[in-house]
């Protein structure tokens, strides 16, 4: 069993502070080791959700662009981990700032030791920062979907960097740092509704709105090709489900009884929405669909993200079928707007998030939040707190529209700078990232017929008409 923490923290806070001298007092006293256990397993099940974002997004895509995608997400780890080490946790959980934005009083985690976290008391600032670096990590991974097929890597890198400072930064600070407005004002964001997931999806609708639609959209049925590799979506999700787990559980910061309830409604909004998206698509195609299995799941781990530390086991239920349908129906939005969001992040992410954000206010239980024994809230309807709502609602608009806007200016900007053009050329998109970006595919036999005029053995390979297979894109055959 874990020992718990061994004295009380009353050292120096609410200023940046080392927390004390390693070399002559031992720093570890103030904690328990089992909180330090969880929550390093738990940074590490969020580092594994990002490929499993890239495998996951990769088979959703063309396979001439299958690659690029798991590239970027890795490159988003590497981008973000720098970003986060240089300014990024000054800027969101440094221990002063404005209502707004952090200092840099953490600048190049200077003073980031031992002192007890912004984020609780009961793990320090290292591990805090270890932690919440890869939500930072997977946020720009999620959004820079929107460039399949179409967007140019070195600029992706570029956005990486600026987006997370300029959005992810802020938007986390007003929502999780006890200076932030949103905190303050009584907004309940357990694990990222709005700074991950709306925010993401948010920015995945601007990057595909200023890149422009993909050669031969249509804006009535999109592009005529299925995905590409199933596989890789069910690798994708996988990976994701079980990240979930540190993602939502870890939030709790510690290991204790609210940590495992944010578990056990994790995993049951996924299940419950991945038979609703299920039967959804089955009214329809009177089959049932691995991808919408794979598609629903992901609306119900998103949509109790931002509730899972705050709701009772049965709420998830709701939370799952709701978040299902919602972004099921949401993935016809693109078709209104007329903007190529192929890979439906806007009606996953943004829709998601928002739903899951506004139950929050119906379900949210003042007894769940203190299973950790020291949380207190005043709880949503639940409670008869019915000005939540409000609180969510505002939660929800500003962490888009600031999302959006923003994502457009830098775009906008950036696509003005020599060398950062946004978009591959036209002979590019038709060759492919992979090829056109990378100079590596996903499988070899993209190497031996990419075109169907292009020959095999010395024989022509014909192209497979697309009503044989619904519009999916097929390979040729070796």
């Amino acid at each position: 069993m874990s020992a718990g923490p061994l004295e009380v923290y009353n050292g120096t806070a609410g200023v940046a502070d080392n927390g004390g001298d390693s070399l002559t007092s031992d720093l570890n006293v103030y904690y328990s080791s089992g909180d330090f256990a969880w929550i390093m397993t738990s940074a590490a099940l969020v580092l594994l959700m990002i490929p499993g974002v890239g495998f996951f997004y990769s088979g959703l895509a063309r396979r001439k662009s299958a690659l690029s995608l798991i590239w970027l997400s890795m490159m988003s780890i590497a981008v973000v981990s720098f970003q986060w080490f240089f300014w990024g946790y000054s800027l969101t959980f440094s221990h002063t700032g404005s209502s707004f934005i952090g200092d840099l009083s953490n600048f190049g985690l200077m003073k980031t030791l031992g002192q007890p976290s912004v984020g609780s008391s009961k793990i320090p600032d290292l591990l805090f920062c270890l932690y919440q670096g890869m939500f930072a990590a997977i946020t720009p991974a999620l959004a820079i979907g929107a460039a399949a097929d179409r967007g140019r890597m070195l600029p992706c890198i570029v956005f990486m960097f600026i987006w997370a400072t300029i959005v992810y930064d802020p938007i986390a600070y007003w929502t999780w740092n006890a200076n932030g407005w949103t905190f303050k004002l009584g907004g309940l964001d357990f694990a990222g509704g709005t700074p991950v997931h709306i925010s993401s999806g948010a920015a995945a609708l601007a990057y595909s709105l200023m890149l422009g639609k993909r050669t031969g959209y249509d804006k009535n049925a999109g592009l005529p090709y299925r995905p590409h590799n199933v596989t890789h979506v069910v690798l994708g999700t996988v990976f994701l489900w079980v990240g979930w787990f540190g993602f939502n559980g870890g939030s709790a910061l510690g290991a204790n009884m609210r940590a495992v309830m944010a578990c056990v409604v994790t995993n049951l909004a996924a299940s419950t929405a991945g038979i609703t998206w299920c039967l959804l698509d089955y009214r329809l195609e009177k089959k049932w669909s691995t991808v919408g299995f794979c598609s629903g799941a992901i609306a119900g781990l998103v949509a109790i993200t931002p509730a899972s530390g705050f709701v009772p086991a049965w709420s998830a239920v709701i939370f799952g079928v709701v978040g299902a349908i919602v972004c099921n129906f949401a993935t016809k939005l693109k078709f209104y707007l007329g903007i190529d969001d192929g890979l439906d992040i806007f009606a996953e992410h943004a829709v998601g998030g928002m739903a899951g954000n506004i139950l929050t206010a119906f379900f949210a239980a003042d007894y769940i939040a203190h299973l950790d024994g020291f949380t207190e809230i005043p709880g949503g309807w639940l409670n008869h707190n019915w000005i939540q709502l409000g609180y969510q609602l505002a939660d929800c608009v500003s962490g888009f529209s600031y999302s959006f806007v923003m994502t457009c200016i830098i775009l906008f900007l950036m696509n003005l700078v020599p060398g950062l053009s946004l978009r591959v050329t036209a002979e590019e998109e038709e060759m492919g990232l992979d090829d056109a970006q990378l100079g590596e595919f996903a499988y070899d036999y993209v190497e031996l017929a990419r075109t169907p005029s292009e020959h095999i053995n010395g024989e022509f390979v014909p192209s497979t008409p697309a009503s044989v297979h619904e519009g999916k894109e097929t390979a040729p055959p070796v």
